[in-house]
């Protein structure tokens, strides 16, 4: 395992909690990586290829240099449970797997494996190694399909119309099914800013501008 290990990461105290980010390359990622460095965390992330992972997220919001990245394929057992293992995180947020709802039409495999065999090994390392930490999953509102007008809660049935919905909804089963290893799953819709994918900043806008013609909001990014 490769890793690169920020100055501070020395500076761990017996009080400090450790994070492991799988995904912390993307925009999600980056601004949890500072929400939990403000907190006093040692944060943790994972990309496939920690030599060669774009860091212009972490770089902007200036906190490339105070975390440790690792190389990681989420679809790799061991790959998984190595980092896992020599990371021996407090907690795990899992947003790793690609996040584009047309892609996954054109790369159904790919997305399935990449969201729920990933969401799977980690799970399964963590029971391996005991259960310790907490584990965190990124949902989607794909979930949940077509609500029509209505705003989808806890007790909205899953109904996913796109290969990328079928991946979360799985990858969410899984963690409600493994929770006796303290692993809690969390929904969370596409919060958009100018770090995100060019592609989905494009969706978010286009469907901005396609309310406009039911009711006339602000058209813009930002959650």
């Amino acid at each position: 395992m490769d890793a690169r290990s920020p100055r501070d990461m020395t500076m761990t105290g017996p009080s400090r909690k450790v994070a492991l980010i799988a995904g912390i390359t993307g925009q999600d990622g980056a601004y949890l990586a500072r929400f939990l460095l403000g907190k006093g965390y040692v944060v943790h992330g994972t990309s496939r290829d920690a030599a060669l992972a774009r860091l212009d997220g972490l770089m902007a919001l200036g906190i490339c240099d105070k975390i440790a990245l690792h190389s990681m394929s989420p679809t790799d057992f061991q790959s998984v449970m190595q980092v896992i293992e020599d990371v021996a995180p407090d907690e795990i947020y899992n947003l790793s797997g690609q996040s584009s709802v047309s892609l996954s039409f054109t790369q159904p495999a790919e997305t399935l494996a990449g969201i729920a065999l990933g969401t799977l090994n980690m799970l399964e390392s963590l029971r391996r190694l005991g259960g310790r930490g907490r584990f965190y999953n990124a949902g989607s509102s794909e979930c949940f399909g077509d609500t029509g007008t209505r705003a989808a809660n806890e007790q909205t049935a899953f109904r996913p119309k796109s290969p990328y919905g079928v991946a979360k909804a799985a990858s969410l089963f899984r963690s409600f099914v493994q929770s006796r290893i303290a692993a809690p799953a969390d929904s969370l819709c596409d919060p958009q800013d100018h770090r995100c994918s060019r592609q989905n900043r494009g969706r978010h806008r286009s469907t901005a501008c396609a309310r406009q013609l039911v009711d006339p909001p602000r058209l813009g990014l930002g959650s």
